[in-house]
């Protein structure tokens, strides 16, 4: 068992042009520990004043020092960057964990994983090239240069703090930009000593700054300043309609990752034995905190019976506790109003007729009774139209909806307003090749669940959101072109007529 670390600094700091400050005006707010539900950290409640300096200082450095760095100089910092987090990967773990209440050994996984974007990105920092085109124009010579973008606004959530910056934040920093970064207030604790790094690392003042608070209070400037050139935002869809609408102001460009409401299909003559894993993995996993979770479970009628059983026999066996204990398999929830939130929609889907075959409330375990809880629930026999099937919980709540053939599970799962993710279970060669072309899904995995890379693109279709993460094209996210024509044969043109 990881002993539960006491917060070295009374009160923490944020990182704004290169200084460690409180906020302007002195205020704080406390961090919570989802196990105990305590306070264990005090946090800069930052303003607008706050957000303006943070803004500005990115835009200092932008027209400084890091836009007169070359190429390679900043790829070799991410680079540096990428060790130091690997260095550091057990204390950012141990935070996140303190922080969200995500599983140690998960935490441990990303944390690890983290410097391989840094390392990825750095390496792409050099190898941004533009192109000749060979112009239609005699005595002309063009050219196009792919350039920086600017200021970014990088706004994260707290399920999975770190690995969903760095998503942000490695390729904006290789293809040149500054950034200001804001955590959700649920989770800036790792942020800060994330930050710290940067430091370490020798960028740049101004050239990454983070701003810790409340969305309510400086989301709307973060994303409205006139020097912001770019938003990436994580989480929610309803927020991310609002940052969408508040950029629109400024024409400023924007990448949006938000909910999902994935299906996660099983067909009949799937492997059962890697396929009911797969489903637990998809939905209990992270308890069910996190955008691709595989909340629905489409089950072919020829099996239903089978997989129910052996699902709620599977996730019956899932140990609950302290996410610090490396034994543990599902950890509380964040926040006290979401696990309100999820509580409410188990009620929801009771009214609605739904059976409940597994959980549905808090644990009974005394020792865990102060945590943010839920069991793991599993409904079956759940209707496309019910609330809990169309709705996001975010939480560990699997809903099992019957099909009968594939016309029908792909009209079930692409009957969503979201569109982030999708699993399919065969042994069907032609199956597996031909879901995932028909499936309105971002990301589709075949036999196997909630996988990411550096190397490969993230993101959603329909309101899921749009941009990619991750991936080489990633990097397209934060650069603008720009088209150079020079006259090479000194003509003179007609002054009046279109060269």
């Amino acid at each position: 068992m990881i002993a539960r670390p006491p917060l070295a600094e009374e009160k923490l700091e944020m990182l704004i042009g290169g200084r460690w400050t409180a906020a302007a005006s002195g205020d704080y707010f406390e961090s919570f520990d989802p196990f105990t539900g305590k306070p264990w950290a005090l946090v800069p409640r930052a303003g607008v004043a706050d957000a303006d300096q943070a803004i500005e200082a990115a835009a200092e450095a932008f027209r400084g020092a890091w836009r007169t760095m070359t190429a390679t100089a900043r790829g070799q910092l991410l680079c540096r960057f990428a060790d130091l987090v690997a260095e550091e990967a057990e204390t950012l773990a141990v935070l996140e964990t303190r922080d969200n209440g995500k599983l140690i050994n998960e935490m441990r996984m990303q944390c690890r994983y983290i410097p391989q974007w840094f390392r990825f990105f750095g390496g792409l920092a050099d190898k941004i090239e533009g192109r000749v085109i060979p112009i239609d124009k005699p005595g002309v010579f063009n050219y196009t240069r792919r350039e920086p973008l600017g200021v970014v606004t990088a706004i994260t959530p707290w399920n999975s703090p770190l690995m969903l910056a760095t998503w942000k934040l490695a390729p904006a920093l290789a293809a040149g930009n500054t950034v200001v970064w804001k955590p959700s207030e649920f989770s800036s604790v790792s942020a800060i000593a994330f930050a710290k790094l940067f430091e370490k690392a020798g960028f740049p003042k101004g050239v990454v700054n983070l701003v810790t608070g409340f969305g309510s209070e400086i989301g709307d400037r973060l994303v409205t300043h006139p020097a912001v050139a770019k938003v990436a935002f994580t989480g929610g869809d309803a927020t991310g309609r609002r940052v969408y609408q508040s950029a629109a102001g400024g024409l400023k460009k924007v990448t949006l990752e938000l909910g999902g409401k994935s299906a996660n299909i099983v067909f009949a003559d799937a492997k059962m034995e890697a396929a009911v894993p797969g489903l637990v993995s998809g939905i209990f996993a992270a308890t069910g905190q996190t955008c691709i979770a595989g909340s629905r479970a489409l089950v072919q009628r020829s099996v239903y019976d089978e997989v129910a059983e052996k699902l709620v026999a599977f996730a019956r066996t899932a140990r609950i506790g302290d996410p610090l204990d490396p034994e543990t398999q599902v950890g509380p929830i964040t926040t006290e109003p979401q696990r309100r939130k999820v509580l409410d929609y188990i009620d929801i889907a009771r009214s609605e007729g739904a059976s409940q075959l597994l959980g549905g409330k808090a644990p009974d375990d005394p020792a865990i009774a102060s945590g943010w809880f839920v069991e793991p629930t599993i409904f079956g026999n759940v209707a496309q139209s019910m609330r809990i099937a169309r709705e996001e919980v975010f939480g560990p709540v699997l809903s099992i909806i019957p099909f009968e053939d594939e016309e029908e599970a792909i009209a079930i799962a692409n009957d969503s307003i979201y569109g982030l993710a999708a699993g399919v279970w065969t042994q069907d060669l032609g199956r597996a090749i031909r879901m995932p072309e028909r499936l309105e899904a971002g990301s589709v995995w075949v036999n196997m669940y909630r996988a990411t890379s550096y190397l490969s693109p993230f993101g959603g279709y329909k309101q899921s959101g749009f941009g990619r993460e991750n991936g080489r094209t990633a990097i397209d996210e934060y650069l603008q072109e720009k088209s150079v024509w020079i006259d090479a044969g000194n003509s003179i043109p007609a002054p009046f007529v279109q060269r």
